[in-house]
């Protein structure tokens, strides 16, 4: 609430008629225990935030970076104590500190994706972990044109596997036909 505040300054040598007018905003600001104190000026404004939230991955970038950070600082001695400050778990800590492999150029993409206006995010962290585990980057830039470019995630949870059986592949034929590790499981 702006209101505009005229004051009369009294001079010696003038009488109150012919005082000098100033003419000045004010406003009222909130102030301790809910008193309303009076402010000088225009009312601050609020700058425009665009429309959308940024992305959790994009967030999740942020975070190892800041993560990192502190760890090279020593504010933090290691993964363990970001953990329990964090209230996860270490493995979770080791994910999102994972995204410190991606290529330079791969993170600057995932710190500057565009506002998500509403919906479910389409690069996750769990799409980016096949990524992650390249040590070559330009096998990242790769995987990643290839992955990220669908346009629906992909559900893989890690790297690929190395002689093993993924749980929706067939495990074994017996009479009832093809049975997958998942359905095996379950018996």
């Amino acid at each position: 609430m702006a209101r505009q505040t005229t004051a009369v300054a009294k001079d010696a040598a003038c009488d109150a008629t012919s005082g000098t007018t100033v003419t000045f905003d004010v406003h009222f600001r909130a102030g301790v225990r809910g008193r309303r104190r009076l402010r000088t000026g225009g009312r601050p404004t609020t700058p425009a935030v665009a429309p959308g939230r940024i992305p959790r991955i994009s967030r999740l970038m942020a975070l190892a970076i800041r993560f990192d950070s502190l760890i090279r600082q020593g504010a933090v001695k290691d993964y363990a104590e970001l953990a329990r400050l964090g209230g996860v778990s270490r493995a979770r800590i080791s994910q999102v500190m994972d995204l410190l492999s991606l290529a330079p150029d791969i993170q600057e993409q995932i710190l500057f994706l565009p506002r998500q206006a509403s919906g479910r995010d389409r690069i996750t962290e769990r799409s980016l972990r096949s990524i992650t585990c390249h040590v070559d980057w330009s096998k990242q830039r790769a995987e990643a044109a290839r992955s990220l470019l669908r346009s629906t995630p992909d559900h893989e949870s890690g790297c690929p596997s190395r002689g093993r059986p993924e749980r929706s592949q067939p495990s074994r034929e017996n009479g009832r036909g093809k049975e997958t590790h998942a359905e095996a499981s379950h018996r």
